[in-house]
């Protein structure tokens, strides 16, 4: 019997589970297009209603449920012989239920590092090690051109806002936070921990320069930028990209980039 969660250092897929899994369930977005990624299109059998990405797979693959809303009748009826899920975005008491009908491996990603270790980690337990090593490769060059021009100038305070009513930010344990570190911006919320409420009142004492708007979980957009610029004068208010911030799959490779165009006009500020 396999414990509801397992977590471990894998060399190879057989360490783990004995078989390279031919009926995978994707419970997480960011996951699923890293799956496609590493060429795993007859495998995955089923994805969530939030895996959008790859689009061929949304509109083709069998879908069970919400990420932490997930139809367990219908999973069983599929049969997986792996089911791969995420400590913040699935729900524990489902996610051992699942672990009643076959394995679940859950990832727990919180910095880039952890996510290069994710990568590899599903890389081995689905066979495709060389890809997810190949893929590692790209991200860690990538984020390393990033750094070298990061590294001589200061980090503008930000306050990244994922909910509204009430307005919630990104503690410093969070992989957000860790983003906004790689891409020059220095979270004013990082000595607190997960989704902390705040307020515009809190926001303007803490000598924020940068108010990031995230695209999810809450929609935001020009309009509440509109709105919230007559309450915080003199901070600068920018949508963003909610999966770059916090996917920690295959986008990451589009992350140094976006960042790039997206911040650095700002640090002459």
């Amino acid at each position: 019997m396999f414990p509801p969660y397992f977590y471990s250092m894998i060399l190879s897929a057989t360490d783990e589970l004995g078989f390279i899994p031919k009926r995978i369930i994707s419970l997480v977005p960011s996951q699923t297009e890293l799956l496609h990624w590493l060429g795993l299109e007859e495998e995955i059998i089923a994805i969530t209603k939030f895996c959008v990405h790859p689009h061929s797979w949304f509109e083709q693959k069998t879908r069970i449920g919400g990420t932490k809303a997930i139809n367990i009748d219908k999973i069983k009826e599929l049969l997986p012989d792996l089911i791969i899920a995420n400590k913040e975005e699935n729900v524990k008491e489902q996610v051992e239920m699942l672990a009643g009908i076959c394995p679940v491996w859950v990832t727990d990603v919180n910095t880039l590092e952890d996510a290069y270790q994710m990568i590899n980690d599903i890389g081995a337990l689905t066979g495709r090690e060389n890809k997810a090593a190949e893929l590692v490769s790209l991200i860690m060059a990538n984020f390393n051109v990033l750094s070298q021009n990061n590294a001589m100038n200061p980090g503008i305070p930000t306050a990244y806002l994922v909910w509204k009513d009430p307005f919630m930010t990104v503690g410093g344990d969070t992989f957000i936070s860790d983003m906004m570190e790689k891409a020059g911006l220095q979270n004013i919320f990082r000595y607190q921990t997960r989704y902390p409420e705040t307020t515009l009142s809190q926001i303007r004492s803490m000598n924020c320069r940068l108010l990031l708007l995230s695209s999810e979980p809450y929609p935001f957009k020009e309009k509440h930028i509109t709105a919230l610029q007559q309450e915080l004068p003199g901070i600068k208010i920018l949508l963003a990209d909610g999966e770059i911030f916090s996917w920690y799959g295959s986008r990451l490779l589009l992350a140094p980039d976006y960042f790039k165009e997206r911040f650095e006009s700002l640090k002459i500020w």
